[in-house]
């Protein structure tokens, strides 16, 4: 479908290869200090009284070596999970359990995902490529009082490798089975005086892999994509007490939309059908999908005595389109018993941010921060039915909402003695909805044409921590935070009128212990936790009335342990692994909602285990969706020295979790089976580890798992990535 084009600047970047000085070589003999900023300052991870995790280096780029998308962290720190019912362009994120199931362009999730200091608040935003970026951080539990807005559930920060005066960049070029075309690079544009620039792009892509065979298909092979993104920053700084960097990226995607498979699902088991394949599918619709983004920001930084102020303006802007078809599945099995063909799109998409943020820049046992923080997103969405005979549309329901917010927040640590360190914060939200909805066209059904909705809400959050240093391997720390999201509408729809859900709140404690241990050989972290939610948010998707809407239920809980290590066995063994435990529990008990169709057998339901009232499956008492009990994440390298100076290295990577619902009530069916997927990569570095040539394998042992499902008249599922190689070679300049 995508026959491979080279873009001129990543040519360009492949080409510039000069030999240049290389840093010296780091200290092999202890773990490198972990910087993180998750209290929007620079600290040593062992002094941040939170759970965080932190990727960078080498970790990666490997986990990231086979072009997948943001889902590749998926399970790779403790207790993070991510999936898409939408493929590369839409990622729900879940940290503890927490999080959100809601597919609709519109939908509001409980973890934040902030890029260079922006937040990314719509769905679709938070898919950008992961390339030229220093460092992903984890950030659990509530962070409502520092960070934007919608936090209750905790923070993924995404940190791009900033500009600098040095001559250096990488060029990186991967090729792999189904066609798979890999190039990225990046550099430092050389400028004079206080100027500083650095440009980096990523260009994937990959072949239709699997063969539509419904005689006639409109799509008749799918499942690959096209996806480009460009970074540009420029950073001006004339004199330590100012600086200020430029940020313009850019998005073009397009591909698949993740791939509806029909009757995968083998009724009263969660098993595969009967004649699955991964690469061969049935259904006559148009699957496609596409996506451009565009987004900038200005980071201004004065410093002054005993103050630093800062300013972050930023500005998005996303158009996604994504058409699919999920009425064909399994070959030489029947489909549903209608026709399907629908798509969603978003025009006149904008959001608008504005932090002003104060920072005491002094030594003594008192330090402060405190801000204001504005935002302003509009947009318009449009849900599409398509005729599945001539693929005309037919039918568009219009969903207009504006979402208007500020926040005023402070924070402030105090060092009671060289032992004991305490931190509090506070933040106040207003955050303002409104919605309506439009239909154009020949649709059978319609409740939505003039319907309007708003919300407007308030509410305060904040933390309390302490840590204290047993001795000078080993902090302790205890946390309390509340977390605070919004209100969230949906529009009406073809089968159902406007839904909406009241503001949900969480209270969460934490205590836990950070450790470097064995001459700092040894980084080992731990904790344990419990949250309350109360007015929890959640999506009934489908179900026998196929109407997805938002309700409310009266509580959630979760409670559960998180336990990281690090070791450096030799100079050239390092050993990483990463686990969690997570209960969660719904509950409400008078909360009920309809059971797929695809389950019922007259007016029983032999396959779900819920107690059924009037039509409805209860629910309290059930875990979270998508919440996994366990995960565990492990990595390796061993290093082997040459005589020459050179390196053979092997590293391999394994994420496990656990069993997961894929909806509200428990289902056979809709259970996933546990997954578990390894890596392996074996590379050689020559010229002072300038340029590296490498082989891997993702998903090695080729589990195929379902891994989400649609609530609707067939026992429809998707599944994970395929096992995947390739070869890369990557030069730094």
């Amino acid at each position: 479908m995508y026959a491979p084009r080279l873009t001129l600047l990543t040519l360009a970047l492949a080409a510039a290869l000069p030999a240049l000085a290389q840093e010296a070589a780091k200290d092999r003999s202890q773990l490198d200090t972990v910087v993180i900023t998750a209290e929007r300052r620079a600290e040593n991870i062992q002094d941040v009284p939170n759970a965080v995790s932190k990727i960078s280096g080498d970790k990666l780029d490997v986990l990231a070596s086979g072009g997948q998308d943001v889902r590749f962290l998926s399970g790779r720190v403790p207790s993070l999970n991510i999936e898409s019912s939408f493929g590369r362009a839409f990622p729900r994120f879940y940290l503890r359990g927490y999080g959100n199931t809601d597919f609709r362009l519109n939908a509001s999730q409980p973890v934040s995902v902030i890029v260079d200091d922006v937040i990314q608040e719509n769905p679709i935003l938070k898919g950008f490529p992961i390339f030229d970026t220093a460092a992903v951080e984890v950030v659990a539990g509530p962070q409502g009082t520092l960070f934007g807005r919608n936090t209750p559930a905790g923070v993924v920060k995404f940190d791009s490798v900033k500009p600098s005066q040095k001559q250096d960049g990488y060029a990186s070029v991967t090729v792999g089975n189904y066609g798979t075309l890999n190039l990225e690079g990046a550099a430092n544009l050389p400028l004079s005086g206080d100027w500083a620039a650095r440009i980096s792009a990523q260009s994937q892509r990959r072949s239709d892999w699997v063969d539509n065979t419904a005689a006639g298909a409109a799509t008749p092979k799918t499942e690959g994509y096209r996806d480009t993104a460009v970074r540009a920053q420029v950073l001006y700084e004339p004199h330590k007490q100012f600086s200020a960097l430029a940020n313009l990226h850019v998005r073009d995607l397009d591909g698949s939309p993740r791939l509806f498979r029909a009757n995968a699902i083998k009724r009263g088991t969660n098993d595969l059908a009967d004649g699955f394949s991964t690469d061969a599918v049935a259904f006559n619709g148009v699957n496609e999908q596409t996506l451009k983004q565009t987004g900038g920001s200005l980071r201004l930084k004065w410093s002054l005595p005993e103050l630093n102020i800062y300013s972050i303006t930023g500005y998005e802007h996303v158009k996604p389109l994504s058409r699919g078809d999920i009425d064909g599945g399994v070959p030489g099995q029947a489909g549903v018993p209608f026709q399907s063909e629908t798509g969603s799109a978003m025009n006149g998409h904008r959001q608008l941010t504005q932090e002003v943020r104060l920072e005491s820049n002094t030594s003594g046992p008192l330090s402060w921060q405190a801000g204001v923080y504005l935002f302003d997103e509009k947009y318009t969405i449009d849900n599409i039915t398509y005729n599945t005979t001539t693929h005309a549309d037919i039918d568009h329901i219009y969903t207009a909402q504006t979402n208007k917010a500020w926040a005023a927040f402070g924070s402030v640590n105090y060092a009671v003695s060289n032992e004991l360190k305490l931190r509090a914060g506070l933040r106040y939200t207003k955050d303002k909805k409104d919605l309506s909805t439009t239909h154009a066209g020949t649709g059978l059904f319609n409740t939505s044409a003039g319907t309007t909705a708003s919300t407007d809400d308030g509410k305060w959050s904040g933390d309390l921590s302490a840590t204290y240093k047993l001795d000078n391997t080993t902090n302790l720390y205890a946390r309390y935070a509340n977390g605070f999201r919004a209100s969230s509408m949906q529009n009406a729809s073809a089968f159902a009128g406007q839904s909406q859900a009241g503001p949900e709140s969480v209270n969460s404690y934490e205590i836990g212990f950070k450790s470097e241990l064995l001459k700092r050989t040894l980084r080992l972290s731990g904790s344990v936790f419990t949250y309350t939610v109360k007015d929890l948010q959640l999506t009934a998707v489908g179900g026998s009335s196929n109407a997805t809407r938002l309700l409310n239920a009266k509580k959630a809980t979760g409670n559960g342990a998180e336990l990281n290590l690090e070791a450096l066995i030799t100079p050239d063994f390092l050993v990483t692994f990463g686990g969690s435990l997570n209960n969660t529990k719904i509950k409400d008990a008078a909360l009920g909602v309809p059971p797929g169709g695809s389950l019922r057998v007259g007016t029983a339901f032999p396959t779900v285990k819920d107690p059924i009232v009037n039509g409805n499956a209860l629910v309290d008492g059930n875990a979270l969706p998508n919440a996994p009990k366990w995960t565990a994440n492990l990595t390796a390298r061993y290093s082997i020295p040459l005589a020459s100076g050179d390196e053979v290295y092997v590293y391999t990577d394994w994420a496990y979790r656990s069993k997961v619902n894929f909806f509200l009530y428990e289902a056979t069916e809709f259970t996933g089976k546990a997954l578990t997927e390894g890596g392996l990569r074996v590379g050689y570095l020559w010229g002072n580890g300038k340029y590296e040539a490498a082989g891997f394998v993702r998903n090695i042992t080729n589990q195929v798992r379902v891994t989400g499902a649609i609530d609707f008249n067939n026992l429809t599922g998707f599944i994970n990535e395929p096992r995947s190689y390739g070869v890369q070679f990557k030069a730094m300049f």
